[in-house]
Formats: structure tokens, C-alpha cells, sequence
């Protein structure tokens, strides 16, 4: 009997048509528990956060080089029983042209690095999007990944909550073994709680509250749904336990745009529910909302205590107080379950049939919503009843606030990068690499807070055309197949729908899916949606093998390919953790190349490997030539050549990194290549407007070049040079005047202002054209009492030789300048016989 059930799945396995299998398969409890294994270990390497630097690739490519093995594993799979056959098995192809669009954004990419681990991400995404179909086929599949999925997000909660209320250490000895710990103390996961000017912030694995807060969102109404579609009371329960927990965490994040997007997403959700759940999802929800309410003024007040002062009894009494508030919720939504939802299917029953009858309840949410909204919004005491933190940061809910005008400034700056690359974009990490050239004000944010516009700007219309029609198919599909469903089956996936939607809305205010473990969850949920759904044949049939074979042919190369190349890439990670280790403990030029060369022939033009890491090998070459310059020169020009070749490498590969940009700029100073170096500077003001060192040097250069021509009584080239440096000096006060224009709520970021090199240099142009009063003007400002300053000293010659010129003087200060040095005296005379051309 057994044999012959085993016979039946298998052909029916072969006529199904997408990836399909019988939950009795090796592969299949193999690909269950990688992806159970994935779904515990990433979060807690700082959730697979994309930042861009030697520190947070590691575990992303390790993490590439699991899903590779989950992509060969389906391509053996795919082999024995995929065949092409309906409209929704192009989708499975289909997903592969998003890492193909960023393969194809390669040519153009601002940034190679930061172009091919994009790469390398989407194809970990397309991986989790086949698993995803594959795993969620049969029903036992889709209750363990929906089972994983809400286990290891109720972990990251306790995670949470253990560290607010002064539990850390236990903690670390629970997660420590395998999560990414602070390396200064293994058992301390950092940034679990963030100390902010408005409060206290619950960060979690996330190490970022707003992201915390979008994944709470998806947590809490995968939560809500699995307790609203059952009777039973021990289905209830665990999801129940951990509605107030999860909520009050919420509350704790302080993430306003959170609180904007959730009636969104509540609203979207309820759509899908019949009339009773409606009802039920309300009441069960606003239960939990309230419960968490009542106790979050004392809980934060704990928190915020136990972050001060450890002490095992507020402890205890944090917990207590948690405990004891779940426990009344959860009793209270298992007897609503158990007694009132049988009821309220009874008297819904007859609303259930009639058209457009599910869209009563949401409309009537939005009005209660928008009530809610103003009392909590408006001054009507409603408010008070929550922490002075919470209050505060809604009370700052508004389209003036800081935090909304600045990401409206992303936006907009966005789009001018977009339109620069409007086809096919400027690569994977193209708005990092290229944010400060299209920057209207000087801010620092290596994200765009916008998924869909860092998306554009990476892969351009074609891409985002691919991503959009890609994820509505997939919906549509799913919401066909869901309209047609019984309430069984429309049950068994619909947790991927809420996941989906919770995570897509929103990432459209933030940068959620800069998290690559919450990308890989996007895109599983997406494969849930589609696994189980049924549509049109295609037009074309045949029962070649090589058609149907040709696709899992391609993911079996691609994921030998990508575990080869990801292997590579944590092995060079390696070596250059290992190069900082031993620059700790020696000093031995060998001992130190060594392995930074390992990593950078396994990496080859990695920026922090050659440059910009702690450790860096141009820096080395660089500081044993310097070393070597003044025993033996020429032994020490081969050090030099070198490092400029491996920059000229690196400024291929990375055309926009500004600490690129300045190193080829001091390396021109280096060998006194002044014009060169003043060419090099002025065509990288417009790479870097908001950066005052290239204006700075520019400025500088050319007085320095004007003083050549001066002594070579070139009248010409030496106003020429001056005319040049008063030129960038107007741009850098047209900047510092367009900068009052900014809305007074928002901050403008990084200083730019006149600094004292440049007033400094201004001044001097100003004396040398005889404008003396001008010159004491400008320099005048930047002037302090620290004589110790070099620069501060120079600038006090001039103020005073600016004086003297005008017959007048500044005698306290030229007495305290005399007593620091007395030669700063013949200094101003000099400065004073000196003669410049009018």
C-alpha cells in the first residue's frame, strides 16, 4: 500500500507541472531544515544588514553560500519533476531576471563592489523565492514554514525584551554561540536598546528601531490571524502569549512612520477576511492595543531604569508585569474564540454571499481610525495615558517634522540620480556610492529610506519594470486563486500575504530590505503566495526534456558558480580580520601582507582591503615609502609606484568614493604635482559639493600657483590663478547662502561652512590686491586664542599685516602672538615688504 501511495505522488508530482514533491521526499526535509536553520541563525547576524563594508559582508556571503547549496539541492529536484506547463511556472523562470537586471546594471555601476554583492543578494533572493514555491506545495510544508517563521520572530522579540529589562548576559549565553556578537565582549549583542535625545529605542537584532518596528507589524498581524481563524483554545494560545509582548516592544521602538503605516496595512489585510474575522481581528486587536497600553508607562519607566542600574528585582517586576498582562489577553481572546466568534459566524453567516458585503467593516475601520487618530493626535487627554517618550513622538506626527522633510529630500535628490540613469540604472549600492554628487544638503544617509527609489536608482525603469510586474503577478495569481478558494485552503497561505504586504508597504518610508534576511523573507512568502495556486496552460506545449530540463540545468551551474564565488569571498574576509589581528600584535611588514594579499587576490579591488578599511594596503605601501623616502629614495619610489597602481585599479572600480577621490589627491601633493593636482581637485567638487576638503585644496592650489607665476613675473597667469580661487570660493558661499532656504524643521546635516584654510586663503588674495580692509574681514572671524594652532597662527600674521597696511593695529594681540614666538614679528614684516602685482 505504502509503495503504491508513494507511485501515485510521484506521477502526480510529474503532471502537477512548477516544482512539486510528496512530503515523504529526502530533498524535502533536507530544504526544510536549511531553511529552518536560515531562519533562526540570520537574524542575528545583525539581520544580513547590506551596509556596504568588509564588517557586515561576511555573514551576507555566507549566507549566499547556504542558499547555494538550497539551489543546487532544487535543481537536482527540478531535474526528476519540473516541467513547464502553466502560466505561473514562467514565474519560477521569471524571478531570475531581477539578479539579471542588476547583471546588466554592472556596466554602468557607480560602484563595482557594491554592484556585484547586489548580484549576489538577488540571486540569494530568487533561491528563497523557488524555495519558497517548493516547500509550501503540500500542506505539511507550509505549516513548518509558517511555523519557522513565526517561532524564530517571537525569539527576536524575547531577544528584545531580555535586554530591556537587564537580562543580557543570559542573553548572550543563550544566542551568543552563533549570533554576531560585539567583539570586545561575546556576550553582548550591540545596540539591543538605543539611548536617543527622546527616549529610550528597542532595536533588537535589527539595531535599527524603524525596522524593528516594520517586522513587529508583519509578527503581530500574522499573530492576529492565527488566533482569529481557530476554536481551539491551544491554537490560540501561543499566539495570544505573545500579542502584548510583541506590541508593547512596538510601542518601545518610537517609530512614528510605523504608526502611520499600520491602519494601512490592517486596512489591506482586512479586505481579505470574511465579515466575522473582521469583527474578530478588531476586537482581538484592539484588545491587545489596549492591554499593552495599560501597562506601557511602567514598563518603559523600568526599562529605562534597568538601563541605568541593573537590579535582578525591577527585573523580575518588568517581567511580572509582562507576564501577568499576556496572561489576561490570552484568556480573554480564547474565550472571545471559543464563544463569540462561533456566534458571529452564525449571525454573519448570510452577509458572507452577498457582493461587496466585506467592504462594510473596513470602510467603518477607516472612519474609527481617523477618530482614533485624533484623539490621540489632538489635544483631548486621550494621549496621556501613554509614556512621555511615545507621547512625545506622536505629538511630533506631522508633514513638517524633521524626519518627513528629510526623507522628502531623498526623494527628490532620487530622482535627479535617476534621471542620470534612467534605463538601466547605475548598479547595485548606486545611491550610497552616488548620494553626495545629487545631494540638495549636506546630510549623511547611505540609504534612501525608499525601496522602490533605491530600487530605481540601482537598476533603472527597466529593472523596477521587471521587480513591479514580477511581484503584481505573483499577486495576482494568489488573489485569483484566493477569491476561488475554499476557507481552508485560502487559510493555509495567507500568512505569506500578510508577511508580503507588511514588509513592501513599509519599506516604501524605509529601508527595510537593505536587511537581506528580510528581503529572503520577502521573497519566501512570495513563493508561498504562488506554490499553491492554479492557472492557465501555456499556449505552447511539448514533451522535449531539454525544455523542460533547460531551467534546472542553468540553477544547477549557477549555484556551483555562486558557492564557488561566495567561498571565495568569506575566505577573504578571513584573511583581512586576520590582517587586523596581527597589525594588533606586530609590526613585521610580512607578517602583515600577507594575509591582506590572500585577501585581496581572493577579493580582488575591494575598497577596504586596498584603502578604506582599518587596514589597508596602499596605506602600508604608502607609509613604508614615507619611512624608506628619508633613509633611501630610491629604494623607496617602487613602494610608491605600487600604491598608485593599485589606485588606479580601485578608482575603476570605484569612481565615486570619495576617500578614493582624496587619497589620488594627496598622493599628487606627494610628488609635487601641483597642477595636476589642482585639475584632480576641481573635477571632483561637483562629485563631492558638500565637502569642503576639495574646495579647500583648490583654493589653496591655486594661490600656490599664483605665487609661481608671481616669482616669474607672470602677471597674467598669477591674476588668472586668483580669479580661479575667488571662483570656488563664491560657489562654497552660494552653498553655505542655499542652505537658509531649508525649511526651519529641518536640520541640514553635516556643517559647510567658510573653514579657516579657506578664509585663510580669501584673505590673502584680498592683500595681495591691495584690498587690506577686506582681508582683515574675512580673516578676522576664524581667529582664536589657541596659539598652539598652526593655522590660527598664520591667520593672526595676516589679520595683523592686514592691519598694518591700514595704519592700524591690534596690540593685545599682536603682544600675545610675540610671546608665543618672537620671530611670528619678522614674519609680519615680511608679509608687510612683500610685492604683488595690481
Amino acid at each position: 500500500m505504502s509503495a503504491s501511495k508513494n507511485t501515485y505522488a510521484s506521477a502526480r508530482a510529474k503532471t502537477n507541472g512548477t516544482i512539486t514533491t510528496d512530503k515523504t521526499s529526502v530533498i524535502f526535509w533536507i530544504l526544510t531544515t536549511l531553511a529552518g536553520f536560515f531562519l533562526i541563525w540570520a537574524p542575528f547576524q545583525r539581520a544580513l544588514f547590506n551596509g556596504g563594508t568588509y564588517d557586515f559582508e561576511r555573514s551576507i556571503y555566507s549566507a549566499s553560500a547556504w542558499s547555494s547549496i538550497i539551489l543546487l539541492l532544487l535543481a537536482i529536484l527540478g531535474f526528476f519533476i519540473y516541467k513547464l506547463k502553466e502560466r505561473k511556472d514562467l514565474l519560477t523562470i521569471m524571478v531570475m531576471l531581477m539578479p539579471l537586471t542588476y547583471v546588466i546594471s554592472l556596466s554602468h555601476a557607480a560602484s563595482h563592489y557594491l554592484a556585484t554583492n547586489m548580484i549576489y543578494i538577488q540571486i540569494l533572493y530568487a533561491t528563497f523565492f523557488i524555495l519558497g514555491v517548493f516547500l509550501t506545495k503540500n500542506k505539511l510544508g507550509t505549516l513548518i514554514v509558517a511555523g519557522i517563521l513565526m517561532i524564530s520572530g517571537y525569539v527576536i522579540v524575547i531577544f528584545g525584551l531580555l535586554y530591556l529589562f537587564g537580562n543580557g548576559n543570559f542573553a548572550g549565553h543563550l544566542f551568543g554561540w552563533f549570533a554576531l556578537m560585539d567583539q570586545n565582549n561575546p556576550l553582548v549583542y550591540r545596540d539591543v536598546v538605543m539611548s536617543e535625545s527622546y527616549g529610550l529605542r528597542l532595536t533588537s537584532v535589527f539595531q535599527y528601531a524603524n525596522t524593528y518596528a516594520a517586522y513587529l507589524i508583519m509578527l503581530f498581524f500574522g499573530s492576529l490571524f492565527f488566533i482569529i481563524k481557530t476554536h481551539k483554545w491551544y491554537s490560540v494560545l501561543p499566539h495570544a502569549l505573545m500579542m502584548v509582548p510583541m506590541i508593547v516592544s512596538f510601542w518601545l521602538t518610537l517609530s512614528r512612520g510605523a504608526i502611520v503605516v499600520i491602519p494601512v496595512i490592517l486596512l489591506i489585510i482586512l479586505f481579505f477576511l470574511s465579515i466575522s474575522r473582521q469583527i474578530l481581528a478588531l476586537i482581538q486587536f484592539g484588545l491587545a492595543f489596549i492591554t499593552s497600553l495599560l501597562i506601557l508607562q511602567k514598563v518603559t519607566d523600568i526599562g529605562i531604569g534597568l538601563q541605568k542600574q541593573p537590579s535582578a528585582s525591577e527585573s523580575w517586576h518588568g517581567w511580572s508585569i509582562l507576564l501577568l498582562a499576556s496572561v489576561v489577553f490570552t484568556v480573554l481572546a480564547i474565550v472571545i474564540q471559543l464563544f463569540v466568534a462561533p456566534w458571529l459566524e452564525r449571525v454573519t453567516a448570510r452577509f458572507d454571499a452577498k457582493k461587496y458585503a466585506t467592504f462594510i467593516l473596513p470602510i467603518a475601520a477607516i472612519i474609527v481610525g481617523v477618530l482614533g487618530a485624533i484623539l490621540i493626535l489632538s489635544d483631548t487627554g486621550f494621549k496621556n495615558i501613554l509614556p512621555d517618550n511615545v507621547k512625545t513622538r506622536i505629538e511630533n506626527i506631522n508633514f513638517q517634522q524633521h524626519s518627513v522633510l528629510e526623507r522628502g529630500t531623498f526623494y527628490k535628490d532620487a530622482v535627479k540620480l535617476w534621471s542620470d540613469y534612467p534605463v538601466i540604472g547605475a548598479g547595485g549600492g548606486a545611491w550610497a556610492a552616488l548620494y553626495e554628487k545629487y545631494q540638495n544638503n549636506p546630510y549623511t544617509s547611505r540609504q534612501a529610506h525608499n525601496f522602490a527609489l533605491q530600487y530605481l536608482v540601482e537598476v533603472g525603469a527597466l529593472g523596477f519594470l521587471v521587480f513591479v510586474g514580477f511581484v503584481l503577478a505573483v499577486f495576482a495569481f494568489y488573489i485569483r486563486s484566493y477569491i476561488k478558494s475554499s476557507q481552508e485552503k485560502r487559510d493555509l497561505h495567507f500568512l505569506f500575504f500578510i508577511v508580503a504586504i507588511s514588509l513592501l508597504v513599509h519599506s516604501m518610508i524605509d529601508f527595510d530590505l537593505s536587511y537581506v534576511y528580510l528581503g529572503a523573507i520577502l521573497f519566501l512568502a512570495l513563493g508561498g503566495l504562488l506554490s499553491n495556486v492554479s492557472s492557465a496552460p501555456l499556449r505552447f506545449k511539448s514533451d522535449s526534456a531539454a525544455i523542460h530540463k533547460m531551467f534546472p540545468a542553468l540553477l544547477a551551474v549557477l549555484s556551483i558558480v555562486m558557492f564557488y564565488i561566495s567561498a571565495q569571498l568569506v575566505s577573504a574576509n578571513g584573511s583581512y580580520k586576520e590582517t587586523i589581528e596581527v597589525v594588533k600584535k606586530s609590526q613585521d611588514y610580512n607578517q602583515i601582507v600577507a594575509p591582506l594579499d590572500k585577501a585581496i587576490s581572493l577579493h580582488p579591488a575591494h575598497p577596504d582591503y586596498l584603502l578604506t578599511g582599518q587596514v589597508s594596503r596602499i596605506g602600508i605601501l604608502l607609509q613604508v615609502y614615507n619611512q624608506m623616502q628619508k633613509e633611501d629614495p630610491a629604494k623607496a619610489e617602487p613602494f610608491f609606484n605600487q600604491a598608485q597602481d593599485l589606485l588606479n585599479q580601485l578608482l575603476k572600480k570605484e569612481p565615486h568614493n570619495r576617500i578614493v577621490a582624496l587619497q589620488q589627491l594627496n598622493m599628487l601633493l606627494l610628488k609635487g604635482k601641483r597642477e595636476e593636482a589642482l585639475a584632480w581637485s576641481q573635477s571632483q567638487i561637483p562629485n563631492y559639493p558638500w565637502y569642503t576638503e576639495m574646495y579647500e585644496k583648490s583654493i589653496a592650489l591655486n594661490i600656490d600657483l599664483a605665487n609661481q607665476a608671481n616669482e616669474k613675473n607672470n602677471t597674467q597667469e598669477f591674476n588668472k590663478r586668483l580669479d580661479d580661487a575667488l571662483a570656488t570660493y563664491k560657489e562654497v558661499l552660494a552653498r553655505v547662502d542655499s542652505l537658509k532656504n531649508l525649511p526651519k524643521e529641518q536640520a541640514q546635516g553635516r556643517e559647510f561652512a567658510v573653514t579657516p584654510n579657506m578664509a585663510l586663503n580669501v584673505g590673502q588674495i584680498n592683500y595681495m590686491r591691495g584690498d587690506y580692509a577686506g582681508a582683515a574681514a574675512t580673516i578676522q572671524p576664524h581667529i582664536n586664542d589657541n596659539l598652539d594652532d598652526q593655522t590660527n597662527r598664520v591667520l593672526i600674521r595676516w589679520y595683523l599685516a592686514a592691519l598694518q597696511k591700514q595704519g592700524s593695529k591690534d596690540q593685545a594681540l599682536l603682544d600675545k602672538l610675540i610671546a608665543k614666538d618672537p620671530a611670528e614679528k619678522q614674519n609680519i614684516d615680511a608679509i608687510v615688504a612683500s610685492n604683488f602685482p595690481k
